[in-house]
């Protein structure tokens, strides 16, 4: 059956677990934002889609009001008595066809519209509730489903093996040998009681080694006591995109058993938006645990070094215009802000803002799942103009993002719209600038 007749096919029985799911994920505060939206429109300015389609489907406040016509029918007083009053409406087939294409398919839940909502309604929040909703009977796009399950039945969003991890861990660590000079520098595996356990997106390992070979040689200039799992080395976690709390929970979960079968200090995450929010602040709630340890991003600790006078660089071996994209789950959703600049200020000669950046910044089009969703990525690359045009504007010859989502979609976004750009992450740059 495909993903389509399953829509089509879905049962009274179907419907009634979605609603029941549904409102499992929203509390009284969740209720009043649901009945909240005071239309004033400010959301579909803030939103890449609504601003490169120019369509009433993509304006937040509409793909909101998907959400809020169900739980007001479903779980409100007036809603279920005249609800045409207040513009309820039954969970159809057609009505999940529409969340769907709307809320997996033109929403990356970036935050954007959050923080230029008049009323603060978190609406990326609503709209995950939503998805976790349909994930509970399947409905998750095959492609982001498909991450998920490899991830909880592998160990990884890319299905690597132990066997063939160890193996690039084992010629990475030759090549910085060479790098460093020096036969002793390692890339430490399973080393128990080293301070730092570092975890990575799987997509280095497979496409882009040069990222751990990068974070290698920074720990190696800092003297610094690390680690990687053999295990559980993966800093990503598609279950926020699918909306699966329990996934989500067991992917990050497994973090945690690692670090303390290492007895290890600290939880260091890899450039990864979503892999940062996903296990430094979602986590806890998923697994309803407090943590009794650290938890960095690489960017804080890289800060720390050049802080504390751990690592010295030179910004001329870095001569090219650098800009930085911020990846949304990272800073607007995780508050990373300053310290990749801070970082770039030092690692290279010259270093461009977009506008707007920060909390402000316009998302790139490849989070939420979107470049697991090969049904979306026509749209995905035309609201990606965006971005594109804000790369343009700054006249950079190099774009640092810490974030392997935002990279394939720049990469892709570089391709399309002609950019002719490299683009880095801010642990590459700082490899480069390394003075040993």
């Amino acid at each position: 059956m495909t993903y389509e007749e399953k829509i089509h096919n879905l049962t009274v029985e179907d419907r009634e677990k979605i609603l029941e799911e549904f409102k499992k994920s929203i509390h009284f505060d969740d209720g009043a934002y649901l009945n909240t939206c005071a239309h004033c429109g400010l959301c579909a300015d803030s939103c890449h889609y609504h601003i490169a389609l120019n369509d009433t489907q993509s304006i937040p406040a509409y793909k909101l009001a998907l959400v809020t016509k169900i739980y007001k029918k479903s779980f409100g007083f007036i809603g279920k008595k005249l609800p045409s009053l207040v513009g309820a409406a039954d969970l159809s087939n057609e009505l999940i066809e529409e969340w769907v294409d709307s809320l997996f398919g033109r929403c990356s839940l970036c935050g954007r519209c959050t923080i230029n909502c008049t009323m603060g309604i978190n609406i990326p929040y609503l709209i995950r509730a939503a998805r976790g909703a349909l994930a509970s009977v399947g409905l998750v796009p095959p492609g982001l489903q498909s991450t998920v399950n490899t991830a909880i039945e592998k160990g990884n969003n890319m299905g690597i093996s132990k066997e063939d991890w160890l193996e690039t861990v084992e010629w990475l660590e030759e090549e910085l040998q060479q790098d460093v000079d020096d036969s002793d520098a390692q890339l430490p595996v399973d080393k128990k009681g080293a301070r730092l356990l570092y975890t990575i997106n799987p997509r280095e390992a497979m496409f882009f080694p040069l990222s751990i070979s990068a974070a290698g040689k920074v720990f190696y200039a800092a003297g610094e006591s690390w680690t990687f799992s053999s295990e559980n080395f993966d800093v990503t976690n598609y279950g926020l995109y699918s909306g699966d709390n329990e996934a989500a929970g067991i992917i990050s979960e497994r973090l945690i058993l690692a670090l303390e079968n290492l007895e290890c200090k600290e939880l260091v995450l890899a450039e990864c938006g979503h892999g940062f929010n996903s296990n430094r602040w979602e986590a806890p709630e998923w697994l309803q645990r407090h943590y009794g340890f650290k938890v960095e991003s690489i960017l804080q600790v890289i800060f720390e070094y050049i802080q504390e006078g751990r690592i010295k660089l030179d910004p001329s071996w870095n001569p090219k215009v650098v800009t930085l994209h911020d990846p949304c789950n990272l800073v607007r959703l995780g508050g990373i802000i300053e310290e990749q600049r801070d970082i770039l200020r030092h690692a290279v000669d010259r270093f461009v803002e977009m506008t707007p950046n920060r909390e402000n910044n316009f998302c790139c089009g490849g989070g939420g799942g979107q470049l697991a969703m090969t049904r979306f990525s026509k749209r995905r690359l035309e609201v990606g103009r965006i971005k594109a045009d804000q790369i343009k504007a700054t006249g950079a010859r190099v774009v640092a993002t810490p974030c392997h989502n935002c990279i394939d979609q720049l990469m892709e976004l570089n391709k399309h719209y002609k950019l002719d750009i490299e683009i880095k992450t801010i642990t590459e740059i700082v490899a480069d600038a390394i003075v040993l």
